[in-house]
């Protein structure tokens, strides 16, 4: 593990996916079975890991990625959105399989639905980890997603926790994960429904009271979880901290507001600049605060990779609130 210290960037490996997103935009989004007109189409780098790293990067983390493409065009222009943006991409390697794709429909509000197809992703395995381990030793953080093999996802994880990492789990798209995976995970990342899924029943919403999340901290901890993080979409996030003392373990993080243009990446934005800030030292409720901010951002321009904001985009913001 490196030393970063407060507000000192410090060393993050995110491993996962990498996708071409093929987004159409369109008024609304269809209904089961029915055709509806778009007015814009455009092919862009995305996939969950690889928008976390750019985002990471562009708030002046030190980001590298491990991850597979195809060798295919899709493939050389996300090595190229991701390394434009100052991630290491030593370990991304090509694959026989095409590039990952998702096809996404965002609609006037900016809110989307999304299919995705692995591809290359499907063909990262814990070797790509082991190949990794020049990266991963010196890491503060370890982010994590579920667009690879779990296989592949608790490799990371471990490989992270031995090398003396926090390990950043977010925990989309949803599956059930095994209980290894969630020992070794510090943080876990989720928004609402992921969040019920995993606890088996449903979660406080948006103004609930502390003492309400205060009972939902606990049942994250019964499952070997003490740090997690919610996010509520624009109604803010609640960061559930078990170890920290009684009456200081709910912290409600109050949204950022903005005219929303394409939510597409704002969670990863969101989980891009959580890594960076605890990568520096910050505290998990700091890092929220600043994440809340960096992901309303990102909302506000089309795509996902080239409408993230930088580090000093989200610093005016938070001076000026």
């Amino acid at each position: 593990m490196s030393s970063a210290g407060v507000g000192h960037p410090g060393r993050i490996v995110v491993v996962g996916s990498l996708n071409a997103d093929l987004t159409i935009y369109c008024d609304r989004l269809p209904k089961p079975g029915e055709t509806v007109h778009g007015n814009g189409f455009a092919v862009n780098p995305g996939g969950k890991s690889a928008n976390q790293a750019v985002a990471a990067a562009r708030l002046g983390g030190h980001v590298s990625l491990v991850g597979a493409v195809g060798e295919d065009a899709n493939g050389n222009m996300l090595e190229a959105s991701v390394a434009g943006a100052g991630v290491d991409v030593s370990h991304v390697r090509t694959s026989r399989e095409p590039t990952g794709v998702a096809v996404i429909a965002v609609d006037a509000r900016g809110e989307n639905n999304i299919i995705i197809s692995a591809g290359a992703n499907g063909t990262l395995s814990p070797a790509d980890v082991t190949r990794a381990a020049d990266v991963l030793e010196g890491a503060d953080v370890v982010s994590l997603c579920l667009e690879v093999s779990m296989e592949t996802v608790l490799a990371a994880a471990q490989a992270g926790h031995d090398a003396g990492a926090q390990v950043l789990l977010n925990l989309s798209p949803y599956a059930e994960i095994p209980p290894a995976l969630a020992e070794l995970a510090d943080v876990l990342l989720v928004n609402a429904h992921e969040a019920a899924l995993f606890l088996g029943s449903d979660v406080p919403g948006a103004g609930a009271p502390a003492a309400e999340w205060d009972a939902v901290c606990s049942r994250f901890a019964g499952r070997g979880i003490r740090q997690v993080l919610v996010t509520l979409g624009s109604k803010g996030s609640v960061v559930l901290d078990a170890g920290a003392p009684a009456g200081a373990r709910v912290t409600l993080v109050q949204p950022t507001e903005v005219r929303a243009v394409d939510t597409t990446g704002a969670g990863d934005a969101f989980t891009g600049a959580v890594a960076v800030r605890l990568a520096a030292g910050d505290a998990l409720a700091d890092a929220a605060a600043f994440a809340s901010v960096a992901a309303a951002m990102a909302t506000t321009r089309k795509g996902t990779q080239a409408a993230y904001p930088e580090a000093a985009d989200v610093e005016r913001r938070l001076s000026a609130s």
